[in-house]
C-alpha cells in the first residue's frame, strides 16, 4: 500500500471476532471491552484471524466492493494496531511453520 512493502497483520492474543445477536452486528472482543464493527471492518478482520498481508486483504475487499481505498484500509489497520488489537508480523514469523509464508499460499509480504 502506498508503494511501501506489504506488512502482515494478525489479531493479538486475546482478541477475537464475534457477533452481537442483540445489535445484529459483528464485534471485536478484547480483554478491555467490545468494539462494534461495520461489515467492511469485519471482512478485513476475518482475513486477519490468521496472518494477512495487504494484498490478501485487498483481494477480499475487491471481491465484495467495486473499489478499494488502500489508504483507508491502511489507516484502519494502523488504528487497530495503535489500540493493541492487531499486531504486525515479521517476515521471520510468516516463514515459520503455521505462518503465512509462500508454502501456505498466503499473500503475506507482497
Amino acid at each position: 500500500m502506498n508503494g511501501a512493502p506489504a506488512r502482515c497483520w494478525r489479531l493479538r492474543r486475546g482478541v477475537r471476532l464475534g457477533h452481537d445477536p442483540v445489535r445484529r452486528t459483528p464485534v471485536l472482543l478484547h480483554p478491555e471491552g467490545v468494539l462494534l464493527l461495520n461489515e467492511t471492518a469485519a471482512a478485513i478482520l476475518r482475513v486477519c484471524q490468521d496472518t494477512a498481508g495487504a494484498a490478501e486483504i485487498e483481494d477480499v475487499l475487491a471481491e465484495r466492493y467495486d473499489t478499494v481505498d488502500t489508504e483507508e484500509v491502511e489507516a484502519f489497520l494502523a488504528a487497530l494496531a495503535a489500540r493493541h488489537l492487531l499486531e504486525p508480523v515479521t517476515s521471520a514469523q510468516t516463514s515459520a511453520p503455521g505462518g503465512a509464508g509462500p508454502e501456505s499460499g498466503r499473500h503475506c509480504g507482497g
